[in-house]
């Protein structure tokens, strides 16, 4: 069995900033560039690198079911 693609991770908000970081997605220029050629685990180990940029904050940090 192989693994699955993630989605892309991009955001539409294409902008680099002056370290050549999408603002929007936070993947380097290589990383965009070469998103369509990684493998499957590439690409993952991407998407987690970038959830741990966002932390807390990230749209898995939902308030848990019942909680206001």
């Amino acid at each position: 069995m192989t693994l699955a693609r993630p989605a892309s991770p991009c955001v539409n908000v294409c902008v680099l900033d002056a370290a050549r970081t999408c603002i929007g997605c936070r993947r380097t220029i290589d990383e965009i560039a070469n998103w369509a050629r990684m493998s499957a685990a590439e690409q993952w180990r991407v998407v987690d690198r970038l959830e741990h940029l966002r932390g807390p904050t990230g749209p898995a940090a939902k308030e848990p079911a019942g909680v206001t």
